[in-house]
């Protein structure tokens, strides 16, 4: 070997490091760390000159470091890491967010020499998605559709009067969460929250449940017990399911409603109730109605507002917005690091027509996390159902391309808008004159009118 060639291959190896934008840095078999790029440096405010030589737990003094080191991982179970999450904290004392990546170092005759771990700063995107969440998101409502976004423009009005509001839509789009939004917007909002599910309960209970008993009203009742309307003096009330109770239930529940007064079981002493009424049903009221099965003049009583809620599978623009606020929901509750989900796993959901609405990608998220320990979650995290062939015929391995999703999107969304390129522009989050190249691109078959009863 010539004189200083080590040298040159060294400095080299540091230019290429110091080129990269992510952290590097590399330890031996003793941990303490070898190199130390110029990246390294900004993100952890340590430099090259104070790292080298010492404990990278010193260094890198990650959440990780103490339980769960991910360098560790790799060096007990030989393969590497990537796309593990956590935050150091830098020489600044400030929290830093992370995305690390790990790998074994071997040396020229295959033995093992120490290990390189990558990681790079997330901080911008950290604020991103909170600014995200903070357009895209209504208590803990999620959703950039613009059926969603003008049910967030709404929320705030109805809060503010003490209007009765009926909400309905399938079962598992959030109808409880819409409810605890009012309120929660309210001039009610110090007083109690009060639910209560009208089809869990057969009359005789349900009665007792939202009236109160009075000592002696029945067998066992010992002594007096208010009702779910005491309850929520001052405050609201959420009567879920409302269109399974039954037509004796319907006529007392319209008298509460007229007079704003209760007689529990058992007393014949009206007692008075201040409380905001919010009803919520699966079930098409107005068709109940017509067919005799509800109330007419209890149905106009709670429908002086009236929401409905679209099922998942009518705004699927919301899922990847779901999916990550779902993902960081986990990871609080179950103390995780998982970084998100793989592509062909957001294809797969993009493709799947949720009939459970987002109670079921909830479902299938939490079930995912049991599954995945570390990184991002995969196909074969996601429940069975979801990993054989597609409603389309495509094997999961071989999933719909973006490119493919991205022309169902334009498709279904231009027919949503009937065909109104500028709706249908808004709701995609692209520009009019976008819409109409990605629609000769894909030679799209678009409706022939084009929103505004005009053939094109």
């Amino acid at each position: 070997m010539q004189p200083g060639h080590g040298d040159h291959s060294l400095e080299r190896e540091t230019t290429i490091l110091d080129s990269i934008n992510e952290g590097v840095f590399t330890v031996d078999r003793s941990w303490r760390i070898t190199t130390f790029n110029r990246a390294a440096e900004r993100i952890t405010g340590v430099t090259r000159e104070q790292a080298i030589g010492s404990l990278c737990c010193d260094v890198f003094r990650a959440s990780t470091c103490e339980t769960r080191c991910v360098l560790q991982r790799t060096m007990d179970s030989g393969k590497p890491i990537v796309n593990a999450t956590a935050y150091i904290v830098n020489d600044n004392g400030e929290r830093v967010p992370i995305r690390i990546a790990t790998a074994l170092l071997k040396g020229t005759d295959g033995e093992i020499v120490g290990g390189v771990e990558t990681f790079q700063d997330l901080t911008q995107v950290e604020q991103l998605q909170k600014e995200l969440k903070a357009r895209y998101s209504f208590e803990d409502i999620v959703g950039r559709s613009s059926v969603m976004v003008g049910l967030f423009e709404l929320l705030p009005q109805i809060a503010a009067s003490s209007s009765t509001v009926l909400i309905e839509g399938p079962s598992g789009t959030g109808k409880e969460l819409f409810a605890r939004a009012i309120h929660n917007l309210s001039p009610r909002r110090q007083k109690p929250f009060v639910a209560v599910n009208c089809a869990a309960l057969p009359d005789a209970l349900l009665e007792s449940e939202l009236f109160g008993h009075n000592a002696g009203a029945f067998t066992d009742a010992r002594r007096d017990k208010p009702g779910r309307f005491q309850l929520a003096a001052g405050g609201t009330i959420l009567l879920d399911e409302i269109g399974d109770i039954s037509p004796a239930m319907q006529v007392r529940l319209l008298r509460v409603l007229q007079e704003r007064v209760v007689e529990p079981l058992g007393s014949i002493k009206p007692i008075p109730v201040d409380v905001r009424v919010i009803a919520a049903t699966n079930q098409n009221l107005t068709k109940l109605t017509r067919a005799g099965k509800f109330r007419e003049d209890l149905y106009y009583r709670i429908r002086v507002v009236h929401l409905t809620l679209p099922g998942l599978a009518k705004r699927r623009e919301d899922i990847p917005l779901l999916v990550d606020h779902l993902v960081a929901k986990f990871n609080r509750l179950q103390d995780k690091n998982i970084a998100g989900v793989s592509d062909e796993v957001l294809t797969r959901l993009m493709e799947h027509d949720f009939p459970g609405n987002v109670r079921e990608l909830e479902n299938i998220i939490e079930q995912a996390f049991v599954l995945c320990r570390g990184g991002m979650i995969q196909l074969n995290h996601l429940p069975p159902e979801l990993r054989p062939i597609t409603p389309r015929g495509t094997p999961v391995g071989q999933a719909m391309s973006l490119s493919a999703l991205e022309r169902l999107f334009i498709t279904e969304t231009l027919q949503r808008h009937n065909g109104n390129r500028k709706r249908a522009a808004r709701d995609l989050g692209i520009s009019v004159s976008t819409l109409y190249r990605k629609i000769n691109t894909y030679g799209l078959i678009t409706p022939p009118v084009d929103g505004r009863g005009q053939r094109r």
